[in-house]
């Protein structure tokens, strides 16, 4: 149980130093910028509580809120995904998998575990910029920034997953 726990605790300063030190300070075109920290929702087991991850979810987005100057958007979008993601990942996981499963390319298979990355990040990113612009007046600049940082995320997640789990 301290191991388990210790070991959310390391991810999620890794990813909470990864956003903080280096991604917030990604701007491709004054628009993009990558949000990696979805992947904390990612590698968690399918036996995980739901309201546990909720709360490690809440407290990793308002660590990034507080470092990143941005007034609740990263806890309310990472609290709305870990939410969506148990039912989610219960319904993307193989039938005969265990009760345990960390999902992983070769738990999944390759492209239900790259379908489930993009379901979460999409549902993130959806929450995160529609409560940045609070408003639809400016849908251009909203969909060249839902959509660079989207992808951009994505590319940085897939990388990520691709050296944790090799092929």
């Amino acid at each position: 149980m301290i191991v388990v726990l210790f070991r959310r605790l390391v991810h999620a300063l890794l990813l909470l130093a990864l956003q903080v030190l280096v991604c917030n300070h990604i701007h491709l075109m004054g628009y993009a910028t990558p949000m990696p920290y979805v992947l904390f929702l990612v590698w968690l087991p399918l036996n995980a509580n739901r309201i546990g991850n909720m709360l490690w979810a809440f407290l990793l987005g308002l660590a990034i809120d507080i470092f990143s100057n941005t007034p609740g958007e990263a806890a309310a979008a990472l609290t709305l995904t870990a939410f969506v993601q148990w039912p989610l990942l219960r319904a993307m996981a193989p039938k005969d998998s265990i009760e345990d499963m960390v999902p992983t390319y070769k738990t999944m298979g390759r492209w239900n575990h790259i379908r489930y990355i993009f379901i979460l990040t999409l549902v993130h990113h959806t929450a995160f910029f529609l409560l940045e612009s609070f408003s639809f007046f400016h849908l251009t600049a909203l969909g060249i920034s839902f959509g660079g940082s989207l992808a951009l995320s994505l590319l940085l997640m897939l990388t990520f997953e691709t050296l944790r789990h090799g092929k």
